[in-house]
């Protein structure tokens, strides 16, 4: 699972995907929950358009709200936990109450990142973390999912599959943990997976990347 990767900046969004970024758009080097990034929608006209939008398909300001209204109208303490949704399984995304709707409606989207970071736990019970990308690809692409929310904002997820025995991804996380990973699109599929209208369709893209086409080294956190 990602909860944290390293978005492109703009010169890679118009060399690499070739899309302008948002007008006076600014966004950190590495991005966490709720944080802000680039990412690729379809324009509806066999294009792409790159619009900002925030780390987790439900922000936690939503939550927030939706407690509070749950509260004045029941007078009840509210029930409703803080949840992440930076990632969504591909086996359950169709059932899940929280991806459901965008999977179905078929709302995918492109994130634009240069790296991502996952924890190791080969060298004892502390982690390193590792940085994780395609070799000698200065940009990658990974399948999500997008949704709108009343005040015109933005807002993605990352959709995962299983990576049990994968070379690369099956060495990340706990040793008693699932192993899992992001899917990343090939550059020759990025229109394919955004112009995608089924579900059905969808699925096909969910593949573990090739181990051999990845590079992975221990991160200088804070280092880009």
């Amino acid at each position: 699972m990602c909860t944290n990767y390293a978005p492109v900046q703009a010169q890679l969004l118009r060399d690499v995907f070739l899309v302008e970024p948002p007008e006076g758009a600014e966004w950190a080097s590495h991005v966490y929950r709720d944080g802000a990034a680039p990412i690729l929608l379809h324009d509806g006209d066999g294009g792409r358009d790159c619009v900002m939008a925030t780390f987790g398909l439900v922000p936690r300001e939503e939550i927030k709200r939706r407690n509070t209204e749950m509260e004045k109208r029941t007078g009840q303490p509210p029930k409703l936990k803080d949840y992440a949704t930076m990632n969504a399984r591909s086996e359950s995304v169709g059932e899940r109450a929280a991806f459901k709707g965008p999977w179905r409606n078929a709302q995918f989207c492109l994130i634009a990142a240069r790296a991502f970071d996952e924890p190791n736990y080969e060298a004892g019970p502390k982690c390193v973390w590792y940085r994780i990308q395609p070799a000698g690809e200065p940009a990658f692409g990974i399948a999500g999912l997008w949704q709108r929310w009343p005040n015109d904002s933005f807002t993605f997820t990352m959709l995962t599959v299983n990576s049990d025995g994968h070379a690369v991804m099956g060495r990340m996380h706990k040793p008693t943990d699932e192993k899992r990973s992001i899917v990343l699109v090939p550059p020759t599929q990025w229109d394919d997976w955004l112009q995608c209208d089924s579900p059905e369709v969808a699925r096909t893209f969910m593949k573990n990347y090739p181990a051999e086409k990845m590079r992975a080294a221990p991160a200088l956190r804070g280092v880009e």
